[in-house]
């Protein structure tokens, strides 16, 4: 079958050329001269691989891939060209994701090159990015008193908000509601709320008709339909726009949906699950989220403790990644030494269960010896010690987001890593708002 490949190129000349060269290498090609008809063509249809210039009329390569990413979920293989030669340009496009820059003039054998390359590593790109659930409990106290509430209210038909800091594996416990329900059989369905604009929520939420606006080729169930008779999970539920807060209330008080398009409701039967790592009474004081929401969102509540609540547990983690990483990276690391274990549990971990995975990997991968040693943890890890007295001022909220990333920066003395984990976000959540408020990447 032929892999298609995206064209986003608003010369329409070197465009043609490109497609009428790659056509003849027996690939389907598709020609966008604008980001918005790029945006378009990849909803629309699979894209195998989509080839950008990086400058376009009304946005721009970088743009449109941290669209793909956030909105799409997609991992489909960026190659980015520019005629703008500058090794900055490239080294952002890269950070931002992008599987290979090209500068043009385009050389056809390299770009066939890239081309091959970015299909060959398609299968463990997906494998990547598929999402790595904890699969170890842990034992502390504060986690046995959690899993005991769990068992509580998951026979339940209550509303339950799960709150904690970012990386403690909210979604995790959402699951295991689900799965201790009398709803196990039916579907478990999450939506990133921080993903959904004003404009995409309702479709994505509640569906459309083919036909209800300008790209909707088909009908399309949103997460409440796809959810009937078991749960959505509402993840971030705090970053929803506050304009589509009133439909879902009404979705929620009627168990109803209206697809975008439509006349008539949809009877739905959910459960909600959410999740936030905010103060929603504390949004609610200012005006960014609605109070009857939170009531009808929060007939139960669960707080997920951080890592440093349950640094008895740390070890079990650390055990399991070092098996995961060993498997995933094909490497043969025996475990960790005592000091870097006595070491870890002095680190404060602001990025919880989700950092110090990330950490075991990167010492899986370049550990030469048979076991993980202290000097092998990362060296930015004074910024993360109990003694530092927390991070938790930079979390990064709503308002004036360019002094917020501006100070984390600068507090991290320009350690992107570090920074992000000071704004409790992810890197590439970071790299993405830095370039859309035009700050240095």
């Amino acid at each position: 079958m032929k892999k298609t490949i995206l064209i986003v190129e608003d010369d329409a000349s070197f465009g043609v050329m490109l497609q009428t060269w790659l056509r003849k290498n027996d690939y389907e090609v598709i020609l966008s001269t604008q980001y918005a008809q790029a945006k378009k063509e990849i909803a629309s249809r699979k894209i195998d691989l989509i080839l950008t210039d990086l400058r376009l009329p009304d946005g721009d390569g970088i743009l449109l891939m941290a669209w793909v990413r956030e909105q799409l979920k997609s991992h489909v293989p960026f190659i980015v060209m520019t005629g703008y030669a500058e090794v900055q340009t490239a080294v952002s496009a890269m950070k931002l994701g992008a599987f290979d820059y090209l500068k043009k003039p385009i050389n056809p054998s390299l770009l066939e090159e890239k081309i091959q390359a970015a299909f060959e590593s398609e299968q463990e790109v997906e494998e990547l990015y598929k999402p790595k659930k904890v699969m170890v409990k842990g034992n502390s106290e504060a986690i046995r008193r959690l899993y005991k509430h769990v068992e509580l209210v998951a026979p339940t038909k209550f509303s339950v908000l799960i709150i904690g800091e970012s990386g403690t594996g909210k979604e995790y416990i959402a699951e295991m509601i689900h799965e201790c329900s009398p709803r196990r059989d039916k579907p478990f369905v999450a939506v990133d709320c921080g993903s959904l604009s004003k404009e995409l929520a309702p479709s994505e939420l509640f569906g459309h008709l083919k036909g209800s606006f300008t790209s909707a080729i088909a009908d399309k169930k949103g997460v409440f339909e796809q959810a009937k008779g078991g749960t959505v999970f509402l993840d971030e539920v705090g970053n929803l726009p506050y304009e589509v807060q009133m439909q879902l209330l009404r979705s929620l008080q009627e168990q109803k949906v209206r697809p975008v398009g439509s006349a008539t409701d949809i009877n739905v039967d959910v459960r909600i699950v959410a999740a936030t790592n905010e103060n929603l009474e504390r949004a609610i004081e200012q005006g960014h989220f609605r109070q009857d929401l939170y009531h009808r969102i929060n007939e139960f509540t669960l707080e997920v403790p951080p890592l440093r609540n349950r640094i008895d547990d740390l070890e079990e983690f650390v055990t399991f990644f070092v098996a995961q990483a060993n498997e995933e990276l094909g490497k043969e690391i025996k475990g960790v030494s005592p000091k870097a274990i006595a070491q870890m549990k002095q680190m404060r971990w602001n990025g919880n269960i989700r950092e110090l995975r990330n950490v075991i990997r990167r010492c899986v991968l370049f550990s030469e010896g048979d076991y993980i040693e202290a000097e092998d943890l990362p060296v930015y890890s004074e910024l993360s010690e109990k003694s530092s007295g927390g991070n938790d001022d930079f979390a990064l909220r709503p308002g004036n987001e360019k002094e917020q990333i501006e100070a984390a920066l600068a507090k991290a003395r320009g350690n992107k890593t570090v920074a992000a984990r000071l704004l409790q976000i992810d890197r590439k959540t970071l790299y993405n708002k830095m370039h859309q408020l035009g700050l240095d990447l």
